[in-house]
């Protein structure tokens, strides 16, 4: 199937603005774009694009002062299949996992592993380990946190997550994360599209979304905590350690968000 996709924020700046846009599609997908999805701004602005620390495409510029508006639009060739589940996929011992992977056992700034360690294997240390046991944090933190835009903050962190009960979709990802990493699994926090393609209406407006990459049997696998079912049309703009690493926009000055749109959606072929 082919997918259209794309974003438009506008912000309201008192001054030039540095920023830096994490938006397009993961590198990982590039080779299915059929419109590449190329970052525009208004007023047309210089960009200098460059890979962070983990692989995701970002883009510099200083944004002038008064109304900019920045986005993307692109089409992408999709499969069309569900999130690929396998229930055999068992974990590595912490010994035996790449180097470049034990990053994501250690604790982050809104994963705090020292502070949930003792409550994770409280809770799950009975757990056969393997997708078992990933599957069944998902489903505790699915039912454990109640979601509604009204709870957003954004400094809330996993431990906050868990005390509260309440929150928006990065909320249950840094919570099914850290859960994980305090019980030897490498997880990474991942942010995209989640389409509402093959679900029943009514469709909430669309907006990013935020999921999680779990590190098994030598390959990462997709969870949702959020939503806890396979879905059609998941495309990744970006991964690291938690939200901290992969802001979809990152503003070095005061500014005022005043418009924000997200899209993606079947598109004819």
């Amino acid at each position: 199937m082919r997918i259209r996709l794309g974003c438009e924020m506008s912000y309201d700046l008192p001054q030039a603005t540095p920023m830096i846009a994490m938006l397009n599609v993961h590198y990982s997908r590039v080779s299915f774009l059929e419109v590449p999805d190329l970052l525009r701004t208004d007023p047309p602005l210089p960009l200098e694009s460059y890979r962070d620390g983990f692989g995701n495409w970002c883009n510099r510029l200083v944004a002038p002062p008064g109304r900019f508006t920045l986005g993307t639009d692109g089409v992408i060739q999709d499969d069309g299949l569900p999130d690929r589940w396998d229930q055999r996929a068992r974990r590595h011992p912490v010994e035996d996992l790449p180097p470049d992977v034990l990053i994501y056992l250690l604790g982050s700034r809104y994963c705090e592993t020292d502070l949930l360690m003792a409550e994770a294997w409280r809770l799950f240390g009975h757990c056969t380990p393997g997708w078992p046991l990933v599957q069944e944090i998902c489903d505790f933190v699915h039912r454990h946190i109640a979601f509604g835009y009204e709870h957003s903050r954004a400094t809330r962190t996993a431990a906050e997550a868990y005390a509260e009960g309440v929150g928006v979709c990065r909320d249950f990802t840094h919570l099914a994360v850290t859960f994980c990493r305090c019980l030897n699994i490498p997880t990474r926090y991942c942010t995209g599209y989640v389409t509402d393609i093959g679900e029943p209406p009514p469709y909430a407006p669309m907006d990013f979304a935020a999921w999680m990459q779990v590190f098994m049997d030598g390959r990462w696998w997709t969870f949702d905590p959020r939503n806890n079912s396979p879905r059609i049309g998941r495309i990744l703009i970006a991964h690291g350690r938690d939200a901290a690493d992969v802001p979809l926009t990152h503003t070095f000055g005061p500014n005022t968000l005043s418009g924000f749109r997200v899209w993606a959606e079947e598109e004819a072929a």
